[in-house]
């Protein structure tokens, strides 16, 4: 069986509705997977903008997620599961897709990979160069879902400020 990640808030390649981003509610969308390695001791999500203007730009961290845990709800976020480290905002948890108004669609891209060590060995919210580096060599397996989301330029009119 592969290793699969699906999401019931949009498809493989499909947009991301606008709730799940800075211009909605700014929720974690709900994720599912199936088909976990044999050998999988823990799991960590990273999510990311490879489109970003600066170079890719991190979206969620979370790490050591128990193996047994094989969804995470809308909104949920990791709050019960794992540790979640720093995003490219900043902060620790999840920020929704935010690309520059005037851009074509961005790709975001959902990676979680299947790691053979229960625990990272990290405390707190850890950078994604952080998780990275302590995952490097204890991958063994990915799964992937890739979302799109261009921003709507906002509407025109009096009193409105351009952007």
């Amino acid at each position: 069986m592969a290793f699969t990640l699906t999401s019931r808030a949009f498809a493989e390649g499909a947009d991301i509705p606008i709730r799940y981003t800075c211009d909605g509610e700014n929720r974690a969308p709900h994720l599912t997977w199936s088909g976990t390695p044999d050998g999988t001791r823990s799991l960590t999500l990273i999510v990311d903008d490879p489109d970003a203007p600066g170079g890719i730009f991190t979206h969620w961290v979370l790490y050591d997620i128990p193996p047994e845990i094989r969804e995470l709800n809308e909104n949920e976020a990791g709050a019960t599961v794992g540790i979640h480290g720093r995003n490219s905002f900043g902060k620790a948890g999840f920020g929704g897709p935010c690309p520059p108004h005037g851009d074509p669609p961005h790709r975001y891209m959902f990676t979680l990979a299947a790691v053979d060590v229960p625990s990272l060995g990290l405390s707190g919210a850890r950078s994604r160069e952080d998780v990275d580096a302590a995952m490097e060599t204890h991958v063994i397996g990915i799964a992937r879902l890739t979302g799109r989301y261009q921003r709507q330029r906002a509407a025109r009119g009096r009193g409105s400020a351009s952007q």
